[in-house]
């Protein structure tokens, strides 16, 4: 009931940057946080990072200080600044939106980081 459309990947040397936006449309007020996952080949899909209505982050341990989660809610859009990356950042990446009662209402597409060392 809800769409998530991201936006913004693509391939940076180690230590470069990106910006992920993740906008939401149709049932947007069931939306509480915006989750941001990542899945690498072979590897379970991760919580890399998250916010709710009222700015409480939560950051995957080996991210924080490099990525920062935020959210214009206005634009019902979220974004992840991605800073310093690393190989092992590698995966695509998927927005979520999260109910806040334990329910996923939308994911997104994906969009591909690539970071090559």
């Amino acid at each position: 009931q809800v769409h998530m459309a991201e936006s913004g990947g693509g391939l940076v040397q180690t230590g470069g940057s990106l910006r992920l936006s993740c906008a939401a449309s149709g049932s947007i007020e069931m939306i509480d946080a915006i989750d941001w996952y990542r899945q690498a080949p072979g590897l379970q899909r991760e919580l890399v990072a998250s916010i709710n209505k009222v700015g409480r982050t939560y950051y995957l341990d080996s991210v924080k200080g490099r990525f920062t989660i935020s959210r214009d809610i206005a634009k019902n859009t979220a974004y992840l600044q991605m800073n310093s990356l690393k190989p092992e950042d590698t995966g695509v990446y998927n927005c979520a939106a999260n109910d806040g009662l334990g329910f996923y209402r939308g994911w997104g597409q994906g969009t591909q980081v690539t970071v090559s060392s």
